[in-house]
């Protein structure tokens, strides 16, 4: 957890008003995270830290590429990303209910760690189903690993050879 360090702001001296703040997102990120559905990346974070009385305003863009295996295919290829997100951390004293999307930061806290939160807006924008052939890019599966899982599927012998137990049911039609 080292290496993440580096994404924790010291919010304590800073002036109210809007702050600027960029980092590389990469493969040395996502090791810090042992069951990351991403490993390997090149992004850019540009994080936007406006502090005011009461609360700290966070916006987020991110973008660039992430690797990710192709579902159909099973080839790796880079999937972009461009991420546009805000979060909202507020400086009080009691604990805000869970149900609400906002940080609380106490008197105690000087620096936020936006670690978690990088992480989980890129793994959050990965495709559910990636296909690499979906992007765009002119980029199609992979032909030969497709021809093979078409030949190992068997799904027409399956439909040649019926099961004649089932004639007796389909007779009561």
């Amino acid at each position: 957890m080292k290496s993440l360090k580096t994404y924790s702001i010291p919010f304590t001296g800073l002036k109210l008003g809007k702050h600027d703040f960029d980092y590389v997102v990469d493969g040395e990120f996502f090791k810090e995270f042992e069951y990351s559905l991403v490993k390997k990346a090149n992004l850019q974070c540009h994080v936007t830290l406006d502090k005011q009385e009461t609360m700290i305003i966070l916006d987020f863009h991110i973008h660039g590429t992430v690797e990710v295996t192709c579902d159909r295919c099973l080839s790796e290829y880079n999937q972009p990303v461009d991420i546009h997100e805000q979060q909202v951390a507020k400086f009080s004293e009691e604990e805000v209910d869970e149900n609400e999307e906002i940080i609380t930061l106490n008197k105690n806290d000087v620096e936020i760690d936006i670690s978690g939160l990088i992480y989980e807006y890129i793994n959050v924008s990965v495709p559910f189903i990636a296909v690499c052939s979906n992007e765009g890019n002119g980029r199609d599966c992979d032909k030969d690993m497709l021809d093979r899982l078409n030949q190992l599927s068997g799904g027409d012998e399956q439909e040649k050879s019926e099961d004649p137990r089932w004639d007796a049911l389909k007779k009561l039609k």
